[in-house]
């Protein structure tokens, strides 16, 4: 996506949207005399496995000089301290109600002044791998950080000499290139926990004083995210595939958030029973005009818990983050995963651990699976109304995980709800709602639900999910009416029966509705009603109500 371009001295004035005080603060810092341009993963390797810390591992990276690094290039290891995941109470986003302009502009230009006395490193990647969407993307981060910053060229797409001509035959936008400042040695007594400062009006964003690698991936996908709002896609924090047959094919998008199952079903090659192709398991957009996806970025921030040394998808690990290190049976550096040091072990793969790997699917979406945590819901259900389609992804129920950096005592066992499952939207939740709410109408994409959890006190477990998704797949699923309501049926299991005439179960699933609808109300009256949603959500979700009552 080519910029605006560069402005005449006459043109640059408060009205022109292109600038902001919060865009001019960050993109002056980049071009500091202590600021040093990387533009290449070779180079940025190099920094990594030197800088203090890092732990390189005897553990080869596949397919080396494919992605641009030494032949000889090893995994890196670089593990935080308390903190190992994303701290939501940081963030800040100018413009919504109770954020105090005029006393962040202050707060920044401090932190960027006093950035000005440690070398940083810049880096450039495109975000969107489609001629159809692409943004340029700017980081800065200090030295000592070197790691990190390693780790955010992998997991974008470095912009090289192959990707700048594809850049700039790129659609365009009326958008500015995102900029991203970084320091995570920055210390506020008003912000103990940090800060994540946002314009994303003018794609811009500050992390200040906050370590975790998957702030600088999620604050880069927020600005692309809002970008491709404002011009015509659904924002998506999911994953995506397409199975193919011969006469046929059957694309879906899976919502959840990290833990929720959203990359096991994503990536998941159903024992090779069908030609598949993987967009990405978590971040990509749909272009409302014709339906197709575009994949933001070509690599995956996974969590480590679930790999053992032996699992094949190890070999296409280049960085870990938050693992313990250890010596084989030969004196070999490798890594401790399973999450035995610390909570949410995380590693950037490459895109060969999917040989099916696509950037691209030109295919309208056929179906829609909101994963949810949700123990008053069967594994599968299915729902036919739009609006109430639209309605659960709104009231998307689930639990949190360890990617979360949870600072204010919160039961991570607890409940909550997730909108469409991304906590990074920086636009009024309404948006959103008719963004999907069109999806399910207009484009005739069919909705289901995917209890991942528990219900009734038993596991559901990713057997039971991928074998009912291959059901669906291919339409061999038959459901049944889910009770009293309308509009929504579900796929009966063995082991997982459900029962209308139990009085607690009832009792239950209508307090589970009634909570959904508690938020929705809730998104009017709060927040000067930023969030406020249209009145056939509140309609269906209480008809829903008076049907189990």
């Amino acid at each position: 996506m080519a910029s605006v371009g560069t402005f005449s001295h006459e043109e640059i004035t408060i009205e022109n949207k292109a600038f902001s005080s919060f865009k001019t603060i960050i993109e002056s810092a980049f071009y500091g005399n202590n600021v040093e341009v990387i533009s290449d993963l070779a180079s940025a390797y190099d920094l990594a496995r030197k800088a203090p810390g890092a732990v390189v591992t005897d553990m080869p990276v596949s397919h080396a000089t494919d992605l641009g690094l030494p032949e000889d290039a090893k995994v890196i290891v670089f593990n935080d301290g308390k903190v190992t995941g994303r701290t939501a109470s940081a963030r800040r986003v100018i413009g919504q109600p109770g954020i105090d302009k005029t006393l962040y502009e202050g707060v920044l230009r401090d932190a960027l002044a006093q950035g000005t006395h440690k070398k940083f490193y810049a880096g450039e990647v495109v975000v969107g791998l489609d001629k159809d969407f692409m943004v340029k993307a700017h980081l800065i981060l200090p030295e000592n950080y070197e790691t990190n910053f390693y780790s955010y060229l992998l997991n974008f797409q470095i912009m090289n000499q192959e990707w700048r001509a594809l850049y700039q035959d790129s659609k365009n936008y009326p958008e500015t290139d995102i900029y991203l400042y970084a320091d995570p040695d920055w210390t506020h007594p008003a912000f103990p926990h940090g800060l994540a400062l946002f314009d994303s009006e003018h794609n811009v964003a500050a992390i200040l004083g906050l370590k975790y690698f998957g702030e600088l991936k999620k604050a880069t996908l927020t600005l692309a995210w809002s970008i491709a709002h404002r011009n015509g896609y659904v924002a998506c924090h999911g994953g995506m595939k397409e199975y193919q047959f011969s006469d046929k094919k059957f694309t879906m998008a899976a919502f959840g958030l990290s833990g929720s199952g959203k990359s096991t079903i994503t990536l998941a090659e159903h024992n090779d029973k069908y030609q598949i192709k993987v967009l990405h398991d978590d971040a990509f957009v749909i272009n409302q005009l014709d339906g197709s996806t575009t994949a933001l970025e070509p690599s995956y921030f996974d969590k480590t818990q679930d790999y053992s040394l032996t699992d094949p998808a190890i070999n296409f690990f280049m960085t870990c983050q938050n693992v313990g290190v250890t010596l084989d049976n030969d004196g070999k550096k490798v890594i401790v995963t399973q999450d035995i040091r610390n909570g949410n072990g995380r590693t950037v793969k490459s895109r060969y651990v999917t040989p099916n790997r696509v950037d691209h699917l030109c295919s309208s979406l056929d179906a829609i699976f909101w994963i949810m945590k949700d123990d008053t819901l069967p594994p599968v259900v299915k729902i036919d109304d739009s609006v109430l389609a639209a309605v659960f992804g709104l009231t998307l129920a689930t639990k949190r995980s360890t990617a979360e950096n949870i600072v204010d005592n919160k039961d991570r066992d607890n409940l909550v709800i997730e909108p469409f499952a991304n906590p990074f939207r920086v636009y009024p939740l309404g948006e959103d709602f008719e963004d999907f709410k069109t999806l399910f109408n207009k484009n005739q994409t069919a909705c289901y639900i995917l209890n991942t959890g528990f219900y009734q006190g038993k596991k559901v477990t990713p057997q039971d999910t991928l074998s009912s998704i291959e059901k669906i797949v291919e339409k061999q699923a038959k459901f049944v009416s889910f009770g009293p309501i309308s509009g929504m049926n579900y796929l009966p299991l063995e082991g997982f029966e459900v029962n209308f005439d139990d009085a607690k179960y009832m009792k239950a699933l209508r307090e589970r509705m009634e909570s959904r609808l508690t938020f929705i109300l809730n998104q009017n009256s709060e927040r000067e009603g930023y969030n406020a949603l249209p009145e056939e959500a509140i309609t269906t979700m209480r008809r829903v109500i008076t049907e189990l009552s």
